[in-house]
């Protein structure tokens, strides 16, 4: 499935799939590739596009959580030596909880600070701390630049700069109002991941334990200094051409259903410039000069990539669907495509197609799920 499913059954043990603990769908084992920060190197997606081709379905999955898997693979221990092969897996005690979440375009476009160097410092300390492996496999941590991008995803545990020296602590997607010197925001993020799990009982995320943020400052020795803001946001990633304004230019893709055939992924790869791999299910094909990103554009948009905002595509997400889902009633993603290619939306504006009412990988906001009943669809309009 293109995201992440929304609702474990906690009676039964973390199934959460990672690299090396694989879950068996209907079409074979998905392996799914951990990305803190979704950062990429090219040589990197090259090699996945290969073990893609070789070893799996031939695509690439994009998550909901800047992460990478991958379907029908036939031989997961090769595919897991692969991955350690290409930095992919430091540590295949820690490698289902390095879920770390960062605006794509820190450091390069907009932002009050460069957040790249907290993401692999986070990473680094998550994987030298035993205790930590134990953390649930849907724990997710947010560093966000000030812009409001990935804090408004409902990480448990995160970082938002509120000024180029200052942070505000994250907990279970809302402002804590604690306020701390950036310098000392990754140590708090991880003693922070320490006292969850200290209290998360049976739970699985934060805001699921009654009263964890208040635990979780308290365990801290922070209170609330300031008065919390709203980290809502749009739901929406960047798209197209985005100028840095030093000469530089970073494309932003969008993916039909968040899939790369393995030979488009190859020719990202070809570039040879560094990537970074979205919650929005889309790619940024970063540091390019003009002509080379015209070039790309030329070259890629008629293989599928989008760079066009206003694209249906970018409206529409879905779970796997049939044959992929063994409780889906339909092939969701065939049926969309065809809706999609005749112009034929249910609705306007974003939705969700599913196979069924457990409605998995649903984005979060307001949007309208395309339900599959085994006589058609309906619409169920809510917010979320």
């Amino acid at each position: 499935m293109s995201a992440e499913p929304n609702t474990p059954d906690r009676s039964r043990p973390d199934a959460c799939p990672g690299a090396l603990q694989v879950h068996q769908a209907a079409d074979g084992a998905l392996a799914r590739v951990r990305l803190p920060g979704g950062f990429l190197e090219p040589g990197q997606l090259q090699a996945l596009a290969e073990a893609s081709r070789e070893l799996a379905a031939g695509e690439l999955e994009l998550t909901s959580r800047g992460n990478v898997q991958l379907r029908a693979v036939t031989d997961p221990d090769r595919f897991a030596e692969r991955l350690a092969e290409i930095g992919l897996l430091p540590s295949a005690t820690h490698e289902r909880v390095r879920n770390i979440l960062a605006s794509p375009l820190s450091g390069r476009i907009g932002g009050l600070v460069d957040v790249r160097d907290w993401v692999r410092d986070l990473d680094r300390g998550l994987c030298a701390d035993p205790a930590l492996a134990q953390l649930p496999g849907r724990v997710m941590f947010s560093l966000d630049d000030g812009r409001g991008d990935v804090s408004a995803l409902s990480a448990d545990l995160g970082l938002h700069a509120v000024g180029a020296d200052e942070v505000t602590l994250v907990l279970a997607g809302r402002d804590s109002g604690a306020r701390i010197p950036a310098v000392d925001g990754v140590a708090a993020l991880l003693e922070a991941a320490r006292h969850l799990l200290e209290i998360r009982g049976e739970q699985w995320r934060l805001h699921e334990i009654d009263g964890g943020p208040e635990r979780i400052l308290a365990g801290l020795g922070m209170r609330a200094t300031a008065e919390p803001v709203d980290l809502a946001g749009d739901g929406a990633g960047p798209i197209g051409w985005l100028d840095h304004g030093d000469g530089g230019v970073t494309l932003a893709a969008g993916l039909a259903l968040g899939a790369i055939p393995a030979r488009t992924a190859e020719f990202l790869a070809a570039v040879g410039k560094p990537l970074v791999v979205t919650p929005w299910r889309s790619v940024l094909l970063c540091d390019l000069d003009e002509w080379t990103a015209e070039q790309v554009v030329r070259v890629l948009a008629p293989m599928g990539l989008i760079f066009d905002a206003a694209s249906p595509w970018l409206q529409v997400s879905a779970c796997t669907g049939s044959p992929g889902c063994a409780k889906s009633l339909a092939d969701v993603r065939g049926d969309l495509g065809a809706a999609v290619a005749a112009g034929e939306l249910p609705v306007e504006g974003r939705q969700h197609w599913v196979g069924c009412d457990r409605k998995c990988g649903r984005p979060r906001g307001e949007v309208a799920d395309v339900v599959a009943t085994g006589d058609g669809y309906r619409v169920d309009r809510r917010p979320r």
